[in-house]
């Protein structure tokens, strides 16, 4: 006996007012959920299901997270029926603009007063990254952010943190602090000996040209470490 395909209605045969695109049209983006969002990404489905029903089981498949959906390989979401690499990577595209946007958006003159203000200007830069990367935050004398830089990217279980970089990064910039941080993709959130000595050297250096190095984190998952708050700096 053939098997029986669940047949769909296409999103072109919806009422006008239920298609995402025009929902967006008429009355904003805010209004869409967050699977309509990724069908405007993906434009269309495959033969038995909608755009919007193929992002909801993408979403699904990470338990609606969309940190967990940013962390997905392009072959990953090439696994999902109707999705080839064109569309995978306007998926990624578009979590890493808004990872961007955010990131832009939380920079812009915050004062940092402790650890976590420091997190959240970090978090979306290195929240869900498959290897290290090493990054600081540049301060003005009133401890708000002037700016954000990449100083490396490694592999899986390591990267380097030059300070003849990072100090070069501060002097240009004008920096009179800086909180310097990577990433663990382990998930552990415990410094090494290795963390613990860049992080000297750091401060050693920095004291040099008057550059205050304020704390140094950790970030695993949706959690950091900071060596100020454990009096390690």
């Amino acid at each position: 006996m053939a098997k029986e395909y669940k047949k769909n209605i296409s999103i072109k045969q919806w009422s006008e007012d239920d298609r995402p695109r025009e929902k967006l049209a008429k009355q904003g983006s805010r209004i869409l959920s967050n699977a309509e969002l990724i069908a405007i990404l993906i434009g269309s489905g495959n033969k038995t299901e909608t755009a919007v029903e193929l992002s909801k089981r993408i979403l699904n498949s990470v338990d609606n997270n969309l940190n967990d959906l940013g962390k997905l390989t392009i072959q990953e979401l090439e696994k999902f029926n109707g999705i080839g690499t064109a569309k995978a990577i306007s998926i990624i595209a578009a979590l890493e603009l808004g990872k961007r946007r955010q990131s832009s958006e939380l920079s812009k003159k915050i004062k940092i007063g402790n650890s976590n203000d420091a997190f959240e200007v970090l978090y979306p830069m290195l929240s869900d990254l498959p290897h290290e990367e090493f990054w600081i935050i540049l301060l003005n004398q009133a401890n708000k952010v002037i700016g954000t830089e990449r100083v490396s990217i490694g592999g899986i279980t390591g990267t380097v943190a030059d300070i003849r970089i990072i100090t070069k990064i501060a002097l240009e910039r004008l920096a009179t602090g800086i909180i310097i941080s990577h990433n663990h993709p382990s998930g552990n959130l415990s410094p090494s000996k290795q963390d613990l000595l860049i992080t000297q050297k750091i401060k050693e250096a920095c004291s040099f040209f008057d550059i205050h190095l304020l704390d140094h984190l950790i970030l695993a998952d949706q959690k950091f470490y900071s060596f100020s708050d454990h009096s390690k700096i």
